[in-house]
């Protein structure tokens, strides 16, 4: 199986174009205001209009009101939302859409294997857990986290799929998404250690936030491509 890519904290269409040319499988807008890459729902719809068939769109939030996700839902049309801060599992499951939830590593209550595990097997119904190392703020660090925390974390996604579809479903885990301090440079160490469903990059494929480097993103999926082939 093959790691899938997300490019995320997208604001231009000439990099969205480059994305997709490298081989990216999602690309992720930032609805958060305090982020430095946050676009509004009349930029996110246009940027939307711009990305083709077969290469998903996700919509980062972060304690965003429900009024604000239903309005991104209606004008952007993402394929999942991604949700970054406090929300709960019903507060990720009202809108009946798919959805990532990120957890943030080293995190209160998220400091141990175990604790992890626990806070993931809450969020059994979403679409994929993405992990990112923890800051005081919210949305992504950029920083990288110890990798042998998601040990426990693989037993809680399958207990989690047998759960709810019974024990011959094993193999339909909740997928693992890798994220937090992910460059050209190190990724392929991380996909071989980790062996994650998809990598989540932001910073480390750009010049500043929110303007990519079309070379280092393509880098990025070559080195992804290696640790796949090995």
């Amino acid at each position: 199986m093959r790691t899938r890519i997300k490019f995320c904290g997208m604001t231009r269409n000439e990099d969205i174009a480059a994305a997709v040319a490298a081989g990216a499988d999602a690309i992720g807008m930032i609805f958060y205001p305090k982020s430095k890459r946050c676009i509004d729902v009349a930029q996110a719809a246009r940027l939307r209009r711009a990305v083709p068939a077969f290469v998903d769109v996700v919509a980062l939030v972060v304690n965003a009101t429900e009024e604000e996700v239903r309005r991104i839902i209606g004008e952007v049309g993402p394929d999942l939302l991604q949700f970054h801060g406090d929300e709960t599992p019903a507060d990720c499951r009202v809108y009946g859409h798919r959805y990532l939830r990120a957890l943030r590593v080293g995190g209160p209550g998220m400091d141990t294997a175990a604790a992890l595990a626990a806070t993931c097997a809450t969020y059994g119904d979403a679409a994929g857990w993405l992990f990112d190392s923890y800051t005081s703020g919210f949305g992504g660090s950029g920083l990288a986290f110890d990798h042998h925390l998601l040990d426990d974390v693989r037993k809680a996604s399958v207990a989690a799929a047998c759960s709810a579809l019974g024990e011959q479903h094993a193999h339909a885990a909740v997928p693992l998404i890798l994220s937090g301090g992910l460059t050209p440079e190190n990724v392929e160490a991380a996909v071989r250690t980790v062996r994650p469903y998809a990598v989540d990059v932001s910073s480390g494929v750009e010049r500043s936030p929110g303007i990519k480097v079309h070379d280092k993103m393509r880098a990025f999926v070559d080195a992804v491509r290696r640790a796949d082939e090995a």
